[in-house]
């Protein structure tokens, strides 16, 4: 904390003489207006004005009413954009207007994003990206990004519970299974410029979102923190001078229930608030036949508070605060099938159980039934607060963000997944937390040249909490019986025998990052950017044996040192690197926009803290680091307009990454979740397909991707799990498949609407229809011809309507056709041969109920 308030007291301290020099001696005025439907003259509700070359922006509300303060002197030009309606650019000379849209039957609406920090069209950018507007989200389900993955084919998320997430673009980011702490994400993770650096953030409900935006490649001089394979970029609800509110009710089947609510107001002339809440409930969609308990459900709650202080038209000053909650009641996974391994009869999983009187109580994961003796735990709580500010200087915007943000894990697991004493307890608890800072000018520098320029600081500590405990139980003798002398029989010999480990990783993270846009003709722009990072861990590691048999006897002492053994050290790691990119863009027209890209780039470093393996009894230590990643990476996009009622982009890629970071496992029960490795050579490539189209009241849109990712080479990989208890315990992988990505992905969706009335309400009926679809991928980071997950399509709907008044009422299915799928598969800690399946939701339907104030 002591880090946070001197790093929130220098910010101040640097920002306050710009914010003298930024005052305007203008006194703030009021621009209030009302937005109509230029046939019918009714109010639209929810159209977006904003200050033509400002942030500056409002909302209609249920009247059609909008209002803006401002320091601007009249006149000036307002931009005015509604769903369904032509934007209108519009002079006015009057702080009080009425402004009319005509309906757009054959335009489509311009997204405006702010990825490259201004405000610009998606359409112009020479960036691969998606966005998925927060009512759209909405409308679809996805309050999550585990559900956003359905409508941008080329994101991959995987999550075994919140910890262990894997948010990927294109294959890339993060390390495939279980997630080992010692290693950055790949895709950046940003809410309103607030990086998070944990994994389980991607867990959370979204709360009073805007607006998502994708990021495809890499985008380090963009960014603060490195961004190798991607970024989320998303952005929240901000607060308004014009009251107004929204609420949000659904039920559905497995007793689910959502509620959402958003109030937003002014609390003086130059301060407005707004206050989010979102919570979410559903049943277990799996049934524990040894509690005789539901298991797997949803019960989170979320609460965001924002304050937006505009002292004058130059500077806006925004402060965040935000805090998520999950505990459910879970996660278990069902085994969902078995390999015969290298190993001794014997020492065959349906043999192993076989001799321990045990059956497994189903004969399909998708029964949705499990069998677990140790209670499933899994309470997840994040939050934070920052202070952003934007102050106007010269041709550009100076904005700094200074962040504190924490995360807390409480879990326990029943990591054998079956009923037996195995693997009693496993639970990795967790605290962490992150200090950032970002300093940033952007703007135009001449008529032809503009950029971005900034600084970032992101600290962390993340620790045990206190102490992460493995426990085996009186069944683990059994399992860990690696020769048939009596001695496994010892009665007690593993009975509450396991490892108590404490552990502390000590991040910093700094970077120096530009890039510029330099109109070398009206047509062509030549983009250059640069960065330099600096990465630094330092690590203490302490894990220590308890418990078993106590005894003196060196045999009994060996067989309990195969599966927990004492282990301990320390290391620290720094690596400075300089990256950068050259990006190409032509744009021939509005209706055509062209561009290559290359650039270098790297993913920090990583440290080993899940246990390292041993040989001949002796530590691995050289495995304790990680070695950067190095990502070589080309694109070729095209984005354009074939029409005025149609979007088409074309995307080629390439990367090439030395020493791929991945996560491999071993047989060592002491480090049941992996450890990380370098890979020497990976080569992912591909090409992506999108775009949408409207015809009068017809919204269609699509995406497809092809992705091939590969090992070129890596030649010490562990064997795969039908592999182990073979001669070699590595592997020569080289020319296999990267585990998480499929071939092929795709999306494809539409939305139907048309005039009517409800209960005497008017307003418009709506038809949405989304299919998602990805062929079958690999699910072990060493190739495996078991560990292979079939191709599946989902297919979601809803209907509804959509009243004038603010009012939405509609039903929804997702997974309407009931198609059993795993989302991940995942061998057992020890390697005995069965493997848990992670199983897709199951058909879920039912309804919502909307009211915009």
């Amino acid at each position: 904390m002591k880090n946070y308030l001197k790093s929130t007291i220098l910010t101040i301290a640097f920002l306050f003489p710009l914010y003298l020099f930024a005052q305007d001696a203008t006194v703030n005025a009021t621009v209030n207006g009302k937005v109509l439907d230029a046939r019918s003259n009714e109010p639209l509700i929810g159209a977006t004005v904003t200050i033509k070359g400002t942030t500056n922006g409002d909302v209609t509300d249920a009247n059609g009413e909008f209002s803006l303060v401002t320091g601007q002197k009249l006149p000036f030009t307002l931009i005015v954009t509604y769903v369904g309606y032509l934007k209108k650019e519009i002079l006015i000379n009057e702080s009080k207007v009425e402004i009319t849209l005509e309906v757009n039957n054959t335009q489509l609406e311009d997204v405006v994003i702010s990825s490259r920090r201004r405000q610009e069209s998606a359409q112009e950018v020479p960036i691969p990206i998606s966005v998925i507007g927060g009512t759209r989200a909405e409308d679809a389900g996805a309050f999550n990004v585990n559900r956003l993955k359905e409508l941008v084919p080329t994101v991959q998320l995987y999550a075994s519970n919140a910890r262990n997430t894997t948010l990927n673009i294109r294959g890339l980011g993060s390390t495939y299974g279980l997630t080992n702490d010692g290693i950055d994400p790949g895709v950046g993770f940003y809410v309103d410029g607030v990086y998070y650096a944990r994994p389980a953030a991607t867990a959370l409900d979204f709360i009073d979102i805007e607006r998502v935006e994708v990021l495809r490649g890499p985008q380090g001089t963009l960014f603060g923190k490195n961004t190798t394979a991607g970024a989320f970029n998303i952005t929240t609800r901000a607060a308004s001078f014009t009251p107004g509110a929204n609420l949000e009710l659904s039920y559905g089947n497995l007793g689910y229930v959502q509620a959402k609510a958003s109030v937003t107001g002014p609390l003086s002339k130059k301060l407005a608030a707004r206050v989010s809440f979102t919570g979410t409930q559903r049943n277990g969609t799996f049934f524990n036949e040894h509690t005789q308990l539901p298991i797997n459900d949803i019960n989170n709650i979320g609460v965001r508070g924002q304050l937006l202080y505009t002292p004058s038209d130059k500077v806006n000053i925004t402060i965040i605060g935000d805090i998520s909650d999950q505990k459910p009641t879970g996660y278990g996974w069902p085994v969902a099938g078995v390999v015969k391994t290298k190993r001794a009869d014997y020492r065959q999983f349906n043999n192993i159980i076989a001799d321990l009187g045990y059956t497994l109580p189903y004969k399909s994961a998708f029964e949705r039934r499990l069998d677990l003796d140790t209670p499933s735990k899994a309470d997840n709580q994040l939050g934070g607060v920052s202070v952003n500010a934007d102050i106007k200087i010269g041709n550009g915007t100076l904005t700094s963000t200074s962040a504190w943000r924490y995360w807390k894990w409480t879990p326990l697991n029943d990591r054998d997944y079956i009923g037996l004493p195995v693997f009693t307890i496993s639970s990795g608890n967790s605290a962490h937390d992150q200090w950032s800072q970002e300093l940033r000018y952007s703007g135009k520098i001449t008529p032809n040249l503009s950029g971005v320029i900034g600084v970032f600081g992101l600290w962390q500590d993340l620790t045990s909490d206190p102490v992460q405990t493995e426990e085996a139980g009186s069944a683990q003798w059994r399992f860990a019986q690696s020769s048939t002398s009596p001695l496994w029989q010892t009665p007690g010999l593993f009975d509450n025998f396991g490892i108590r480990t404490t552990n502390r990783i000590k991040s910093t993270s700094m970077a120096v990052f530009a890039q510029a846009d330099w109109a070398v003709a009206s047509k062509f722009h030549i983009l250059p950017g640069v960065r330099y990072n600096y990465d630094k861990k330092v690590v203490d590691y302490n894990r220590v044996a308890y418990g078993g048999l106590q005894t003196t006897d060196p045999a009994l002492l060996a067989l309990k040192n195969g599966v927990y053994s004492n282990q301990a050290f320390n290391t620290d790691y720094a690596e400075g690197n300089f990256s950068g990119q050259l990006s190409l863009q032509y744009r021939a027209s509005t209706r055509f926009n062209a561009y290559a890209t290359y650039s270098v780039g790297f993913k920090p470093i990583g440290v080993n803290v899940g246990g390292l393996p041993t040989a001949s009894g002796a530590i691995l230590l050289d495995l304790a680091k990680v070695k950067p990643e190095f990502v070589e990476h080309k694109e070729f996009g095209i984005k354009t307009k074939p029409s005025g009622n149609s979007v088409l982009n074309l995307t080629f890629f390439r990367s090439d990454i030395d020493d791929f970071q991945t996560q491999v496992q071993t047989p060592e029960p002491g480090v049941n979740r992996g450890y990380l490795a370098n890979a020497e050579n990976v080569r992912v490539q591909g090409a992506e397909l999108d775009g949408n189209i409207r015809f009068g009241p017809l919204t269609l849109n699509a995406a497809v991707a092809y992705t091939d990712g590969k090992y070129v080479k890596f030649t010490n990989a562990p064997v795969p799990l039908e592999e182990v208890g073979g001669p070699q315990a590595f592997k020569d992988v080289s020319g296999g498949r990267l585990p998480g990505i499929s071939k092929w992905s795709g999306s494809v969706g539409g939305e139907v609407v048309a005039k009517g009335t409800l209960l005497g309400l008017k307003g418009n009926y709506f038809l949405g229809i989304d299919e998602y679809y990805r062929s079958e991928f690999s699910s072990s980071p060493s190739p495996s011809q078991y560990l292979n997950i079939d191709g599946y399509a989902l297919s979601n709907a809803r209907a509804g309507f959509r009243a004038s008044n603010g009012l939405t009422f509609f039903v929804w299915g997702r997974n309407i056709l009931n198609k059993d799928y795993y989302e991940q598969l995942l061998a057992a800690p020890g390697s005995y041969g069965q493997y848990a399946g992670i199983v897709g939701d199951q058909r879920t339907y039912g309804v919502t109920i909307r009211y915009s104030l």
